[in-house]
């Protein structure tokens, strides 16, 4: 929970040129589908049913839980023999992925599950789909209106920074200063990750966040912001750092600066961190989840709107608008129980 990285914007149209959708079906011909896991098992609305065209549209798979958003919706929808993927070549810039979505509109696709480069940017795009008659799952970055998706699924980011703060907190005993590696600060993503950290915060008046630095999202900027962070502050007590892919860099900088005696926290849950985590071989002793299953269970909802089914274990005959994942802790005590869930 973005080279630049995941959440970074290509500037200008240029890669309008190529007109840009590289579209490639998930075909089921390669026999038979992995049984549906999870609560699908359990549920009637595992049966095959209507044949459901869903088509997918998200950025550039620049970053290692992007890639995995990626993987989680191809191998659901071949989980399914009622569902045929089409599945867009992932683009940075707002104008390819609008013209990506133009062109799954005109494939007449059943549902549309689209993860916007940029929501704000990306509102007509979901609008127009939508006034086409085709529902749309908005994926995490949420458009800025309601009328341009039918349902929303995505991680808390809030609850991130206030999980991760609330840890720290408690490992704190109340006391202490911390320092806070943020990803872009020009997406509300991270402003909501940072917001819910200082809530946690003001929960033990003996601890002071000292220092803060945004590194993008990536490793190399991971690392050299978390240089000059501990050249800034030669002590301090604890660390909060957003994203486990820039969290790769963090820890490069503090093991060539021979640094130790703090405890960080990191965010999304990679299988590197988890690792780390479990071996307890570094400062990392939790990380925040921000799960890139949230596509796999876009995939899910999209083949239940296009069948006009409701979610089995609900009251209610309808899919929900929208669906905010839980940010679990993972620590050494559990993560064996989330380390299967975790992403390269």
């Amino acid at each position: 929970m973005t080279g630049l990285n995941r959440r970074t914007l290509l500037a200008g149209a240029s890669a309008l040129g190529a007109a840009a959708l590289a579209s490639a079906c998930t075909s089921n011909v390669d026999g038979p589908p992995p049984a549906p896991q999870g609560g699908a098992q359990n549920s009637a609305n595992a049966e095959p049913g209507k044949k459901v065209k869903v088509g997918f549209a998200g950025p550039q798979a620049d970053h290692g839980w992007l890639n995995a958003i990626n993987t989680n919706a191809r191998t659901e929808a071949r989980r399914y023999t009622d569902v045929e993927l089409v599945i867009t070549e992932g683009s940075n810039d707002a104008a390819t992925q609008a013209s990506q979505i133009d062109s799954l509109i005109n494939q007449k696709v059943d549902v549309l599950v689209v993860l916007p480069a940029d929501g704000k940017q990306m509102t007509p795009a979901g609008r127009k789909a939508m006034d086409a008659g085709i529902p749309v799952i908005n994926l995490d970055r949420i458009f800025d209106s309601a009328q341009s998706y039918r349902t929303w699924i995505g991680g808390d980011n809030y609850r991130m920074g206030l999980n991760a703060g609330n840890y720290l907190g408690k490992v704190l005993n109340g006391k202490g200063s911390v320092i806070e590696l943020a990803g872009i600060d020009t997406l509300e993503l991270t402003t909501q990750r940072t917001q819910g950290f200082d809530d946690a915060l003001k929960n033990f008046p003996g601890i002071r966040k000292v220092g803060r630095a945004a590194a993008e999202f990536n490793v190399q900027t991971g690392q050299s912001r978390m240089a000059e962070l501990l050249q800034a502050y030669p002590q301090f007590d604890a660390m909060w750092n957003h994203d486990d892919d820039q969290g790769i860099g963090a820890l490069q900088a503090i093991a060539q600066a021979g640094r130790t005696g703090f405890v960080m926290v990191g965010g999304a849950g990679s299988k590197a961190a988890m690792e780390q985590i479990k071996s307890d071989s570094s400062v990392l002793k939790a990380t925040v989840l921000y799960p890139p299953t949230m596509a796999a269970s876009a995939i899910r909802l999209a083949r239940l709107l296009g069948q006009a089914k409701g979610m089995g274990d609900l009251a209610e005959q309808e899919i929900p608008a929208s669906v905010t994942l839980s940010s679990a802790v993972v620590t050494k005590d559990n993560v064996d129980q989330y380390l299967p869930f975790s992403f390269e």
